[in-house]
């Protein structure tokens, strides 16, 4: 591969690892730049993982250590990512990705509506949500559901693992994002773990990308818990924005 291409990834990796450590969707950039390099597609979606999973990881821990993460759904919902990520990850051969970016599409519009007409949601952190049963729809919620979804296909997991625990514990944003940052990195893990059985990883390239993800989820990291809520809403409707648009591209182009 050129070492121009080389450069580009590392460069997109950088970002996807900032992308991802405020709210997710770094794989908007580095997925792209992969297939553009002349990489296949599951090839990029297989390295993709390996690199986000170094970088997701970083951040987890950054977050970790400032902010206060509940365990109680950050763990289990953990253990069952990777175990549902790794389930989704061998389906993707057998579900067309055509059928899901449509739903996909309709769930970001409704997300960006519903982030827009609740300004104050996210903004300050709504405790009496947060009781057991909420905990566990939670867990079943970005530890099942959302962590399937990031095995088969993927874009937007961090931002959907964000809102799900915004809406239903009534968490701000940016505990919302240290405890998704924890969930992602088992979703990456799991789906990593299939990929890298039928030998899909680039390794070697994969392992840049992993270090300049690193570098750019510690400086997410740091801008969001250091500038706040107001800073990852932003960051998160825009986000939303570009992956609207990505996945209507590529399903009318």
């Amino acid at each position: 591969m050129p070492l121009e291409q080389v450069l580009l990834l590392l460069v997109a990796a950088a970002g996807a690892g900032w992308v991802d450590a405020v709210v997710g969707g770094g794989g908007l950039l580095q997925l792209p730049a992969l297939m553009v390099a002349g990489v296949s597609p599951v090839q990029a979606l297989a390295t993709n993982k390996f690199s986000s999973v170094f970088g997701t990881a970083s951040a987890a821990v950054t977050y970790a250590r400032t902010t206060k993460v509940d365990r109680q759904v950050a763990v289990p919902g953990a253990v069952l990512a990777v175990l549902s990520a790794g389930l989704g990850a061998s389906a993707a051969a057998a579900i067309s990705v055509e059928v899901l970016r449509p739903a996909v599409m309709a769930v970001l519009l409704a997300v960006a509506a519903f982030v827009t007409l609740r300004p104050a949601m996210g903004s300050v952190p709504q405790p009496h949500l947060r009781t057991r049963r909420r905990a566990v729809v939670a867990v079943a919620v970005g530890g099942v559901g959302i962590a399937f979804y990031d095995g088969i296909m993927g874009p937007g997991t961090g931002t959907f693992l964000i809102i799900a625990f915004t809406t239903i514990l009534g968490w701000d944003f940016v505990s919302a994002s240290a405890s998704a940052k924890i969930l992602n990195t088992g979703t990456n893990l799991g789906a990593l773990v299939v990929f890298g059985w039928q030998g899909h990883v680039l390794w070697t390239l994969g392992l840049g990308m992993a270090a300049c993800n690193i570098l750019g989820a510690q400086v997410g990291a740091r801008m969001a818990l250091r500038r706040g809520t107001a800073f990852v809403r932003i960051v998160l409707l825009c986000v939303v924005v570009a992956m609207v648009i990505r996945l209507g591209w590529q399903q009318f182009a």
